[in-house]
């Protein structure tokens, strides 16, 4: 199954970059909260901001096909590698606190104006921990996959043996790590868009208790998906991102 979202994933993201060529990735490095992070741009320059956070270990590359989606639709696309991630330097310790901060800074150093962002996983966890630091920062949210403690969900064992067995930095934050309080998410007064899939490694329980803590959000859970099938190999998620931006008027 998983080699077949591979598959289907690369044709689509190729036939996409074929499509939308126009589109091309643009790349260069910001200097915010003392870390150089590579960063990728897609779209027209006159484009309404999105910035796409991803996952634990990703990169820019992690949300190509949303990136494509979006500024085929006319917006501007930011694509940040996190701090220690992709194409920069790794660190010996981690923390979604600095991650966060790294986010808020690279938007004011960019000049982009209450940007709609949209993370996946830690992603979604350090575009939640930006707004509550920086309210008023993000005009929308949406977050795939997140979570606000680490014991989200049956499969959390497993996990931890997974994460004990990396033994990596990157991989060992997320034994302690995020440690948010629901009622904490009372800060993100926002829209947004809370996802996962039915066979997430995030409980709908848990993703339903994200929604329920925030002022103003959407949930939906994607039949038959996993933590990431619906985004990394598919274009389901940006068409569910792109419905949200325009209902927003976005």
């Amino acid at each position: 199954m998983k080699l077949a979202h591979r598959i289907r994933g690369f044709f689509y993201r190729t036939a996409l970059a074929v499509r939308y060529r126009r589109f091309g990735e643009v790349t260069a490095v910001a200097e915010v909260n003392g870390q150089k992070l590579l960063y990728a741009v897609r779209g027209p320059e006159e484009g309404k901001p999105v910035l796409l956070i991803h996952g634990n270990g990703g990169s820019h590359r992690s949300m190509r096909v949303q990136a494509l989606q979006l500024a085929a639709a006319g917006y501007r696309v930011y694509s940040p590698d996190s701090r220690g991630q992709g194409a920069n330097e790794p660190l010996s310790e981690y923390h979604y606190a600095d991650m966060a901060e790294d986010s808020y800074q690279f938007i004011k150093a960019l000049n982009l104006n209450k940007p709609a962002v949209y993370g996946w996983s830690d992603g979604g966890i350090i575009a939640l921990l930006l707004e509550m630091a920086h309210p008023g920062t993000c005009a929308l949210m949406a977050i795939s996959g997140a979570n606000l403690y680490p014991d989200c969900g049956p499969g959390f064992e497993e996990f931890k043996a997974w994460i004990l067995k990396e033994g990596t930095p990157i991989a060992m934050m997320m034994l302690d790590e995020p440690d948010i309080k629901p009622g904490d998410l009372s800060a993100v007064k926002c829209p947004v868009l809370v996802t996962a899939g039915s066979g997430d490694l995030i409980s709908e329980e848990h993703t339903r208790l994200i929604a329920d803590s925030l002022p103003d959000s959407t949930l939906k859970i994607f039949g038959g998906e996993d933590h990431g099938s619906y985004i990394k190999a598919s274009p389901k998620m940006g068409r569910s991102l792109l419905g949200f931006l325009a209902e927003h008027k976005y």
